[in-house]
C-alpha cells in the first residue's frame, strides 16, 4: 500500500492523482463538466456531473497507473468551497442542482441581514462576513424555494454539504455524512473558535441543526468507499477545502507563511498560528487545517475572477484559443498604452466586498488592441493581489510582510510573464515550486499522515522544492504609480455601482 489517491473536485473539472511514497505523481485523470447560469449571477452545477466525474477519474487513474485499491493506504479529498448540496437522507438524490461559491442570488437578502445589524456577531463567531458567496444563505435559499424542503429539513429527512460531504457521502454508500474544519469554518455556520456548529448563527439563517455533517480534523477517518467503485474499499483519511490544502500541499505550516493559488478565482491564505487574527480590513479570518484537535488559522484574501478573465479574453472575446497564449500575447502590449481592467464580472471580493459592482475598462485609445487587452486582464490579478497583501500587513502587525516570499499554483502560475509581472507589482519575491499540483498535493499528504505513510508537517516541508524565483524588477516609482492608477480605477466602478 505505497499510493495515495487524492481527488482534487473543482469548479470546472475534476482531477484524480495518484501520488507515490515519495510524492511523484503516478498517474492523472482529469475531466470537465457543465457549468449552469439559469439566470443573471446564478452559477449551478448538476450534482450527479459532479459525482461522475469524480468516480471516472478516479478510475481512469488507477487504470493508467495499474493500481488496485490494495496499492492504495488512502484518499485524500479537497473540493470547491462554499457550494452548496442538499440531498435525501433515504436515497442519496440532491433536491435540486448545486449552488456554486460565485451564485450572487442571495445578494438582496445579505444586504437585509447586514442592515439588521448582524454582520458583527456573524465576524466574531465565524471569521467571515455576510455575502452570498459562504454556504449558509444558499442554503436557505434552497429550503424556501424548493417544494417542501424546509419541512423535510425539519423533519430530519435531507442533509445538506459542501461538496466534500456529498462525495464522502457518495462513497461510503450513505455511511459516514462529514466535513471537516476548513469545510465548515467556510458556511456562516461554524464557531471558529469553539471549532462546533452554532446554535445563535443557525437560527439566524433558519438552518435546521439535522441538516448538519459531523466536524472532524483534515486528517483521520472518513470512512471506506463502497468495494463496487474501485474494485475494493479505500480508506478515505484526509480532507481539506481547496485553498486550505493547497496551504498544506505549499507547505505553509510556520506563521507568517503565505501563499497564492490562481485558478477560477485567485485565493491568498497567510498563516496566523494557532491564534486567529481578527481582520479590519475585509479579509477573512479562518481554519488553515486541524490535526489532532488543534486549528491552525489563516486571513484570507478572496478574488472572485482570476483565472476567469482570461477565460472571458477567450470564450468571450475570441481574443485567444488557449489560456497559454495570453502571457506572449501581454508580452508585446504596448508599453505607452495603460489599460486597465477591473474584472468585477461576479462583484468585487476582499477587500471590497462588493456583489453588485460590475466591471470596466479604462484607459482604452485607438492603439488598443488584443495585447492590450491580455496584459490588463493578467494585469487585474496581480493588482488585485497587491490589495490583498496589503491588507494583510494592515492586518497583523506580528507580520510586516518585509520579508514576504509568496509561494504561488494554480494554472496562471504556469505564466512566466504574469509570475514576473506579479512580483514586480508586489515588489516581493514570487516561488513556484516544483510540484504544481499542490492541491492535490495537500489533500494526498493530509491522507498519508493519517495513514502513516507520510511524516509530520515539518518534515514534509523539508521536502518542498522551489522550481524557480521571480524577484522584482520593476522600478518602485513605476510600481507605485501603476498601483495608484489600479486604485483610481477600482474606486471609479465602486462609485458608480453606488450611483446606480
Amino acid at each position: 500500500m505505497s499510493l495515495v489517491l487524492a481527488i482534487d473536485q473543482g469548479t470546472t473539472s475534476t482531477r484524480a492523482i495518484l501520488f507515490r511514497e515519495d510524492l511523484s505523481v503516478a498517474a492523472v485523470a482529469q475531466r470537465e463538466f457543465p457549468q449552469h447560469f439559469p439566470a443573471s449571477g446564478w452559477v449551478e452545477h448538476e450534482p450527479e456531473d459532479i459525482w461522475a466525474s469524480v468516480v471516472a477519474t478516479v478510475r481512469e487513474a488507477m487504470d493508467a497507473a495499474g493500481a488496485t485499491a490494495r496499492d492504495v493506504a488512502g484518499l485524500g479529498l479537497t473540493n470547491q468551497r462554499e457550494t452548496v448540496l442538499v440531498w435525501d437522507r433515504a436515497t442519496g438524490t440532491p433536491i435540486g442542482r448545486a449552488i456554486v461559491w460565485q451564485d450572487r442570488r442571495t445578494a438582496e437578502f445579505c444586504a437585509a441581514l447586514k442592515a439588521e445589524g448582524h454582520e458583527r456577531l456573524v465576524a466574531e463567531r465565524t471569521g467571515l462576513l455576510i455575502d452570498p458567496y459562504f454556504s449558509a444563505t444558499k442554503l436557505a435559499w434552497l429550503l424556501d424555494n424548493v417544494p417542501g424542503a424546509r419541512a423535510r429539513a425539519e423533519r430530519g429527512e435531507l442533509a445538506f454539504g459542501t461538496v466534500d460531504s456529498f462525495l464522502i457521502w457518495r462513497l461510503t454508500g450513505g455511511a459516514v455524512h462529514a466535513t471537516d474544519a476548513t469545510n465548515a469554518s467556510r458556511t456562516l455556520l461554524f464557531d471558529i473558535r469553539a471549532g462546533a456548529w452554532d446554535r445563535e448563527l443557525l437560527a439566524l439563517f433558519r438552518i435546521p441543526a439535522a441538516l448538519l455533517p459531523e466536524v472532524r480534523d483534515c486528517a483521520g477517518e472518513f470512512g471506506t468507499t463502497m468495494p463496487e467503485l474501485f474494485g475494493g474499499p479505500i480508506a478515505i483519511r484526509g480532507v481539506a477545502g481547496d485553498q486550505q490544502a493547497a496551504t498544506v500541499g505549499q507547505a505553509c505550516f510556520r506563521p507568517g507563511m503565505v501563499k497564492s493559488t490562481y485558478g477560477t478565482g485567485c485565493f491568498a491564505l497567510l498563516n496566523t498560528g494557532e491564534q486567529p487574527v481578527a481582520s479590519t480590513n475585509r479579509l477573512l479570518t479562518t481554519i488553515a487545517y486541524q490535526l489532532g484537535g488543534r486549528r491552525t488559522y489563516a486571513l484570507e484574501g478572496s478574488i472572485f475572477i482570476a483565472g476567469a478573465a482570461v477565460q472571458w479574453l477567450r470564450d468571450g472575446l475570441g481574443l485567444v484559443s488557449q489560456a497559454a497564449e495570453t502571457g506572449p500575447l501581454a508580452a508585446e502590449a504596448d508599453p505607452g498604452e495603460d489599460v486597465i481592467l477591473v474584472p468585477a464580472f461576479v462583484g468585487l471580493g476582499a477587500p471590497y466586498w462588493q456583489p453588485d459592482v460590475r466591471g470596466a475598462l479604462f484607459g482604452l485609445t485607438r492603439r488598443t488592441g488584443p495585447k492590450e487587452l491580455a496584459r490588463a486582464a493578467l494585469d487585474s490579478v496581480c493588482f488585485q493581489t497587491a490589495d490583498l497583501l496589503d491588507a494583510m500587513r494592515a492586518d497583523w502587525p506580528g507580520w510586516d510582510g518585509a520579508e514576504t516570499v509568496l509561494r504561488v499554483d494554480g494554472g496562471m502560475a504556469a505564466s512566466d510573464w504574469t509570475m514576473q509581472r506579479l512580483a514586480d507589482l508586489l515588489g516581493a519575491p514570487v516561488d513556484r515550486p516544483d510540484i504544481m499540483e499542490t492541491t492535490a498535493l495537500g489533500a494526498a499528504y493530509l491522507a498519508g499522515l493519517a495513514a502513516g505513510l507520510y511524516p509530520e508537517p515539518a518534515r514534509f516541508a523539508d521536502r518542498w522544492r522551489l522550481e524557480r524565483r521571480f524577484a522584482p524588477r520593476l522600478d518602485p516609482d513605476r510600481r507605485a504609480t501603476e498601483l495608484t492608477g489600479w486604485r483610481r480605477a477600482v474606486r471609479a466602478v465602486l462609485t458608480t455601482a453606488e450611483a446606480t
